[in-house]
């Protein structure tokens, strides 16, 4: 399936507005300042699919790019950074845990955590509710470039040990800028695209 394809098609205020004909979906999520939208443009090469923001929190809708007939990426709602009321994170936050636990087409997820200051609690949370939805997860260590080669290696394998009971989460630097962890991360979602996990799972979540 070719990444390069993937177009913009539909912004979601919430789960009901979503794509009704989507048979297999991966999400993007991570903390506001983690760099989604630059990992999906540089993953589907392209430089302003997925818009990009000097002020972290710009993306308040779930946003769904199509790959190819009925398979797409999904930009969920960036979390705990943005400088919003109350009211609408809380909003923002209701609606992002409705998406993934009623969205059947969800073939796995793609967390991005800055490999800094990696695991908040955003991403544990995230990796929990994941491994008790048997949903796979590829967690990108993002920002590898502003770290030296060993720190980032040490920092990643400090991450693999943490998650090592963790069933179906893989770990991988990941920067934007060098082009470090691309195949690797598109291989991966290819394969959950092509893969129909989504009945597997259909008892696992609440209607």
């Amino acid at each position: 399936m070719d990444l390069s394809q993937t177009q913009f098609t539909i912004s979601a205020a919430k789960v009901e507005d979503c794509p009704l004909d989507s048979h297999s979906e991966v999400a993007f999520a991570g903390r506001s300042n983690a760099g989604k939208s630059s990992a999906i443009n540089a993953l589907t090469r392209q430089s302003k699919l997925a818009r990009i923001s000097k002020t972290p929190g710009r993306t308040r809708l779930i946003n769904f790019f199509q790959v190819a007939e009925n398979c797409y990426l999904v930009d969920l709602p960036g979390y705990g950074f943005a400088q919003v009321p109350l009211a609408v994170k809380e909003k923002w936050q209701t609606e992002l845990e409705r998406y993934l636990r009623q969205r059947q087409a969800l073939s796995g997820i793609v967390l991005l955590s800055d490999v800094r200051h990696p695991l908040k609690d955003f991403d544990r949370m995230m990796v929990n509710w994941a491994v008790q939805s048997e949903l796979p997860v590829l967690l990108l260590l993002t920002k590898a470039d502003k770290l030296k080669r060993g720190a980032a290696q040490t920092a990643m394998l400090q991450v693999r040990k943490t998650l090592a009971e963790c069933p179906g989460v893989q770990v991988q630097l990941f920067s934007a800028l060098r082009q470090l962890g691309l195949e690797t991360a598109r291989q991966v979602i290819n394969n959950w695209l092509v893969s129909d996990h989504s009945s597997e799972r259909q008892t696992l979540r609440k209607p």
